[in-house]
């Protein structure tokens, strides 16, 4: 088997690993908050709103100021198996688990949206994990070609915190006031605006996804990764 084809499975694997954490929590969300009363459930968007607002600011002045707990990265260790696969599957899940805070204020922000909105927990977690596994399977499969990107990207990677913490800012008003369902109304009117309010909460996910690949705690790691699965140098790989 060619090192891109086993390169790109890994990958696959890596990323059914995360997705099942992911999909786990949505179930598990759902499935307690889904008979919260509508007063408690009003209460809790408030809350989270707040929450993910605070997530967005910290973000934001991380990019200047030290923050202690966003500056340090906590990582769950995993035993490599002689079979890649597996051990990309473990990796997956470990990612899931014991995720580097620079990215926990967008992935705790996406648990607090699929929490205020219990109904779809499962497809909020589904979607961010989308999100940021579908670029990561892209770049599995062209990561010979994917070099150059890396290099070009990494300059850009200092804006990161400032583009997710506005982002987050975003969202978090757009929960405390509810813009979501009124922007339905306002595109449709009031006959499916709810399914509507619940394709833009998928929309918000999926970005959010995909701001997670591209953040600096993820993007430069990934040629090193792909290699180290590979059982080659990173060198090797780009070639």
């Amino acid at each position: 088997m060619k090192k891109e084809e086993v390169i790109f499975l890994n990958s696959v694997f890596f990323v059914i690993g995360f997705i099942l954490i992911f999909a786990v929590l949505g179930i598990l969300l759902q499935t307690f908050l889904t008979h919260v009363s509508f007063s408690v459930m009003n209460i809790l968007k408030i809350i989270g709103g707040v929450i993910i607002i605070i997530f967005g600011v910290i973000l934001i002045l991380s990019a200047k100021y030290i923050i202690p707990f966003f500056s340090t990265e906590h990582r769950i260790a995993t035993k490599r198996y002689s079979n890649s696969f597996a051990s990309s599957f473990i990796f997956g899940i470990a990612f899931a688990l014991g995720w580097t805070p620079c990215v926990g204020a967008i992935l705790g922000s996406i648990y607090i949206l699929a929490a205020t909105s219990p109904g779809i927990s499962f497809l909020l977690l589904l979607a961010y994990s989308l999100g940021l596994g579908i670029p990561f399977l892209v770049f599995g499969a062209f990561i010979s070609k994917a070099s150059n990107f890396f290099k070009k990207i990494h300059k850009f990677l200092k804006y990161f915190n400032i583009v997710g913490g506005l982002f987050l800012v975003a969202i978090g008003l757009l929960v405390i006031t509810g813009y979501i369902g009124l922007l339905a109304v306002f595109l449709i009117g009031n006959q499916g605006a709810m399914s509507l309010s619940n394709q833009l909460n998928f929309a918000i996910a999926i970005v959010a996804g995909i701001l997670t690949f591209f953040s600096p705690c993820i993007l430069p790691i990934l040629p090193a990764y792909f290699s180290y699965m590979a059982g080659t140098t990173a060198e090797q790989v780009s070639k």
